[in-house]
């Protein structure tokens, strides 16, 4: 099936949704503790994808199946890891600066995928990866005035995420998507019980509103991305998942009055260009 234009109406549509999630996680991280807030939100994810898992061909045992335990291990736990680090970066930076640096991270990917999975990559996808990180230099701004040690932690989570993208499309190799999936919830789920459970903290009834919107738009959105995926064609897609940017912009200005800066606007343009292109390149070559 290769449905092009509903592909993109479900990419756009996972982005808000991702987007919606991220306002939510901030809010809840600026209340409570974010491995409590992660831990729980995977408590869901973990009974989500177990429901697809026992739907699919095979059932549980043949989600569960894999060749490369470690590899599936280690890919979930850094995906956990990476959401919290993420969380935190929204909860001291806002929506819009957390995002415009974490958008970075299909460049990382292009970086990366010579050196860990022996692709190629071309003088042309180089150039726009140093033009890329050229616009994250420029939202940073290191070097004028007195430097925020946190505006890195977005920077951390997007190389985190890119590692973890890069692993999955290895561990694509002898596993289908829908064992990794599993992997992904299970397995971070018993991670992320194992670290948060100590920092439990008791949660306002208005909050635990809050909590459940925050399992359903990450369950809901991955649904619509895996949707995405069997509808069309990555390389058709992946380019309006910097629509997040966009939602997740607008949620910060209107829902928690942040201000777009000038260096913000500039430099995420250019990684957002620089990203489209190494896209473009990617489908010229295939």
């Amino acid at each position: 099936m290769n449905n092009p234009r509903a592909g993109i109406m479900l990419m756009v549509a996972a982005t808000f949704v991702f987007a919606v999630q991220d306002g939510i996680s901030r809010h809840l991280a600026s209340e409570y503790n974010v491995l409590m807030v992660v831990m729980i939100r995977y408590w869901f994810f973990a009974l989500f994808v177990m429901i697809i898992a026992s739907r699919g061909a095979g059932g549980l045992r043949a989600a569960a199946h894999t060749k490369q335990p470690l590899l599936q291990i280690g890919r979930a736990v850094l995906l956990a890891a990476e959401i919290c680090v993420a969380i935190l970066a929204l909860t001291y930076l806002g929506l819009v600066e957390t995002l415009a640096i974490f958008i970075c991270y299909p460049l990382m990917v292009a970086a990366l995928s010579g050196p860990v999975l022996g692709e190629q990559v071309g003088w042309r996808r180089w150039a726009a990866i140093a033009v890329g990180f050229v616009g994250v230099l420029i939202i940073l701004q290191p070097g004028i005035g007195v430097f925020d040690v946190v505006a890195i932690l977005p920077l951390i989570s997007a190389i985190m995420f890119a590692m973890y993208a890069l692993l999955t499309r290895y561990a694509a190799r002898l596993d289908s998507t829908a064992t990794s999936f599993f992997w992904t919830g299970t397995v971070g789920s018993v991670f992320m019980t194992c670290v948060g459970i100590w920092f439990w903290e008791p949660m306002i009834s208005s909050d635990w509103v809050w909590m459940a919107a925050l399992c359903v738009t990450g369950a809901f959105g991955h649904w619509l991305l895996i949707k995405c995926y069997e509808t069309a064609e990555a390389s058709a897609v992946q380019p309006f998942a910097y629509f997040h940017l966009v939602f997740g912009a607008m949620i910060g200005v209107t829902v928690f009055g942040e201000m777009i800066a000038l260096n913000v606007s500039i430099g995420a343009a250019i990684v957002v260009g620089a990203g489209l292109f190494t896209f473009w390149r990617e489908r010229q070559q295939t």
